[in-house]
């Protein structure tokens, strides 16, 4: 079995498990812990290091992270510290594991774990998958090819950025009901239908699990909508799919 473990940093939470990414699953049940606050490199970094530790692991290892990742490199960090931005985030985990890591767009890992395993399996043309959070996370595919990098979360909707809009926080923050934040999500959703015309539009994050208290409010969007089939484990696969292919 080919098993390797997958980390999901977010601006709230930071999970991970092993991932045998033959079959796209966890082996072992994954383990939550809080994102420090500040959220600096270092502060995560210790994080990332206790819960490897609690595997044991000692193998390759993928990380999440949720901005712009190029070759290794966090280019942007909308929810997290400033300190990440132009940081090499590969170099400098790999330091703190003591073993090989691989970083990608967290976005990105839900995306490419979905497209091979879930909901977005053997689907053609344009999907888009958004990850509902703390922000709005996007992956972009087109035939089954990443566009990576998008974060479509941080395009201005009404003024404001579209995650300060319709991201899962702004429900719990406003005291929405799932009716209300249903027709911020459709309204941005509408929106990006507009611009880039996918066939498919697939929910991830926290709130996928959820999907039946707002998906059936969301009547004006022509794009097929359905819940990411892996719900909220899909970075954490996507994360050991990335370290996999090295």
């Amino acid at each position: 079995m080919d098993t390797y473990l997958g980390i999901d940093i977010g601006g709230t939470g930071i999970k991970g498990a092993p991932v045998d990414v033959a079959a796209g699953r966890l082996i072992q049940e994954r383990i939550r812990e809080l994102t420090p606050q500040p959220s600096t490199p270092e502060a995560v970094f210790e994080v990332v290091r206790g819960l490897a530790g609690q595997f044991a692991w000692n193998g390759p290892v993928g990380v999440t992270f949720p901005g712009v990742v190029m070759d290794g490199v966090t280019r942007t960090a909308a929810n997290v510290d400033d300190g990440w931005i132009g940081l090499d985030a590969r170099d400098q985990l790999s330091q703190a594991l003591g073993v090989p890591v691989t970083v990608v767009n967290d976005a990105d890992a839900a995306g490419i774990a979905e497209m091979r395993f879930g909901a977005g399996r053997d689907r053609r043309g344009t999907v888009l998958l958004l990850t509902f959070g703390t922000g709005i996370g996007s992956a972009q595919f087109y035939n089954g090819v990443l566009v990576p990098n998008t974060e479509f979360g941080h395009l201005e909707l009404d003024g404001h950025e579209a995650e300060h809009h319709a991201a899962a926080n702004v429900r719990e923050q406003r005291d929405l009901s799932w009716k209300q934040w249903a027709h911020r999500v459709e309204r941005y959703l509408r929106y990006l239908e507009m611009a880039f015309s996918p066939s498919l539009f697939i929910i991830g994050g926290g709130v996928s699990k959820h999907a039946d208290k707002f998906l059936p409010h969301i009547d004006k969007v022509r794009a097929e909508i359905v819940p990411a089939a892996l719900n909220n484990d899909a970075g954490i696969v996507g994360a050991a799919l990335a370290a996999a292919a090295g």
